[in-house]
């Protein structure tokens, strides 16, 4: 296995190399991979892509992002972003003028200081690069201001001296959400510089986790190995993959190398070759009835056979339904995959692709392979009731569930027509504290004849105190669903990419209906069938040829999943 660095900066940023020195350099010392991630910039990535192309050495695109948290820096890591993203772009634009607009004023304020200093010679001194303090204290240096790097900083650049500017706050939460829309990695870098303690790093994590950080720097040229040893184990805690990197800057940190640190610092490669996999694995989410399932409730074995292929391949499918999850199992049952999916997951472990669902409308998130919930949001018990009440003035048909049963306003054509198709037993029962022995997560109202008065319900609910507290949609011409604001389909697929630290850039969706909506939204493709209803289409990034009863999602599997290996 090779040696790798993860965080390396040249001259476009504050490093004394250009990108095709780095390249050289690394191919000299037998790096075989290495992260580009100057500080808010990524303007040399294009040349260090186009030198290395041809030699022996892996570039893997990045950026180094500074944040700010609780009066902090904290830096976040991108790598593998698609940096000529509009997401991307646009948030560095706007990054890069607010940098421009405080070095003006740090440059006004030592001005005041008696230091003949502007922008525009600082930009004339170190051309190309994104001006950071360190580029201060050297012009200073150089012009005898001061007689050492710590003296500028002390004197004129540091953070308690009455010169220095704050920078606009951008928060780590904001860099983490544009590099995973980039399509890219958001890394925690060397998070033991912070000087937090155990506890407030730990806060850190969980609450940068929670915004979808992938991961965390457990190698750094400055870490003891019992320091390097904590982060290893914190990674693993919260479910991070893990990085690292020399934080090469070449002359500008004498005595730090690429790929060795001070010395001790050495990455292998299947750290790399984690992240790989992760940018590479795909995820499918469909809807099930009139998306995947043919109006027989059935697939063919042809989309049986693509939907095997593609978890051969190690992407993962997620069948996302407003069902409940013992439904959406007996699906999976009827596909006929799930035996042949968990063999080869003992077979291929980390290669092969997994199958999760998102039931009742995205308010359950399951792993079903391991059986077991990832996570879930419920209906609080009040607004369950107060629905059932008013559904009840209103002589309109509403249920809801517990684990083993639907608990049903009445025994009606409803609930028979229901019951058909999603095969539980029922109850009748108006009183929730009776007949339920937790919260809900979804409650679901039917009509089978006049959707205008699904509608008119859904205005009076969201025009009540429920409105804030549930979101509702329908999920074909007779359902109303409603649900916790933070699930949704859309709110699930985010979580379960975050969940399995993959980018939701890489996640494909497909639906029919309205519910489906907000779901293609999120994904980085966006599929309505060829029988979707019109209003889902004109979100869609894509519309089948074929419809729910001629595989149509063997479309999607072959043209967004499988073509690179076709």
């Amino acid at each position: 296995m090779g040696m790798i660095d993860l965080h390396v900066h040249s001259a476009y940023s504050d490093g004394s190399m250009t990108p095709k020195e780095l390249v050289d350099y690394a191919v000299e010392k037998g790096i075989r991979a290495m992260a580009l991630t100057d500080h808010d910039t990524v303007d040399g990535i294009d040349e260090i892509l186009e030198y290395a192309k041809d030699k022996p050495l892996t570039v893997i695109p990045g950026i180094e992002y500074s944040t700010e948290y609780h009066g902090r820096d904290v830096h976040i890591v991108g790598l593998f972003i698609d940096y000529k993203a509009p997401v991307f772009l646009d948030y560095l634009a706007r990054f890069k003028q607010s940098r421009t607009d405080r070095n003006h004023k740090l440059c006004a304020n030592l001005r005041g200081a008696g230091i003949d200093i502007t922008y525009e010679a600082l930009l004339h001194a170190f051309p190309n690069a994104v001006i950071t303090r360190a580029h201060y204290a050297k012009f200073l240096l150089d012009k005898g201001y001061v007689k050492s790097r710590t003296e500028a900083f002390e004197r004129y650049l540091g953070d308690h001296t009455p010169y220095f500017v704050h920078r606009e706050k951008i928060t780590p939460e904001e860099v983490i959400e544009v590099t995973r829309r980039a399509g890219g990695i958001p890394v925690l870098a060397h998070p033991t510089l912070y000087r937090l303690g155990k506890k407030e790093l730990e806060s850190l994590i969980k609450r940068l986790k929670a915004a979808g950080l992938m991961a965390m720097e457990t190698y750094y040229s400055t870490y003891t190995p019992s320091e390097e040893k904590k982060m290893k184990a914190l990674a693993k805690r919260y479910g991070l993959l893990e990085s690292g990197g020399s934080d090469f800057h070449g002359d500008n940190k004498p005595g730090l190398d690429l790929g060795t640190g001070y010395g001790r610092l050495y990455i292998h490669e299947e750290v790399l070759d984690k992240m790989k996999k992760t940018v590479q694995t795909k995820l499918l989410f469909t809807d099930l009835d009139g998306t995947l399932l043919t109006t027989e409730k059935k697939v063919s074995d042809k989309m049986r056979e693509k939907l095997l292929a593609m978890i051969k391949a190690g992407h993962s499918l997620v069948l996302a339904s407003g069902r409940p999850v013992d439904s959406i199992l007996e699906v999976l049952g009827e596909l006929g995959i799930w035996d042949e999916a968990v063999q080869m997951q003992a077979q291929g472990g980390f290669a092969a692709g997994r199958i999760y669902a998102t039931a009742y409308n995205g308010a359950v998130l399951y792993d079903c392979i391991e059986k077991k919930v990832m996570e879930s949001y419920h209906v609080p018990m009040w607004a369950a009731q107060k629905l059932f009440d008013m559904a009840k003035e209103h002589e309109l048909h509403i249920q809801t569930y517990a684990d083993t049963h639907v608990v049903s306003i009445a025994d009606d054509d409803a609930i028979k027509y229901y019951t058909q198709f999603i095969h539980m037993p029922y109850v009748v029962g108006d009183k929730l504290s009776k007949e339920l022995s937790h919260e809900p997560f979804k409650v679901l109202t039917i009509d089978l004849k006049d959707r205008q008065k699904l509608e008119a319900f859904r205005l009076e609910v969201e025009g009540s105190p429920l409105g804030e507290a549930l979101a509702c949609a329908f999920s074909n011409d007779y359902y109303l669903e409603f649900y916790h604001k933070k699930a949704g389909k859309g709110n699930a697929l985010v979580n379960m990419c975050r969940a399995l630290n993959i980018p939701e850039k890489n996640a494909v969706a497909a639906g029919d209906e309205e519910n489906d909506i907000s779901m293609i939204q999120e994904a980085g493709v966006g599929v309505a069938m060829a029988n979707a209803s019109p209003y889902l289409k004109e979100h869609a990034d894509y519309i089948t040829e074929n419809d729910n009863n001629n595989d149509g999602i063997a479309e999607v599997i072959d043209r967004f999943i499988l073509a690179d290996l076709v």
